[in-house]
């Protein structure tokens, strides 16, 4: 499976509205969620998603109801812990 970063702009979003979704979006079949990161001020959130591909995302999307904007896979990710591993390695730090 591959990992999906997706861009949801949803103004006006309530903590109560988010809590109503989670269990639809734990339960999605089609994709795997594994995080997100929210502004509700801003109406702006991020998801982590594990899909088969990006068309398979966009459908579980879909059937949600949940609008989004842009869905990008994840090529590379890096922990902190592995960024220092690495700075340490080329001599950096």
């Amino acid at each position: 499976m591959t990992q999906y970063v997706s861009i949801h702009r949803a103004p006006g979003l309530s903590p109560d509205e988010m809590a109503e979704n989670a269990l639809a979006v734990f339960n999605t079949e089609s994709a795997t969620y594994l995080q997100n990161y929210v502004d509700l001020g801003e109406g702006f959130i991020v998801t982590v998603f594990e899909a088969a591909n990006k068309d398979t995302l966009e459908e579980a999307f879909e059937e949600l109801g949940f609008p989004v904007d842009e869905i990008h896979e994840v090529q590379f990710a890096q922990s902190r812990d592995e960024l220092e591993g690495m700075l340490r390695g080329m001599g950096k730090l």
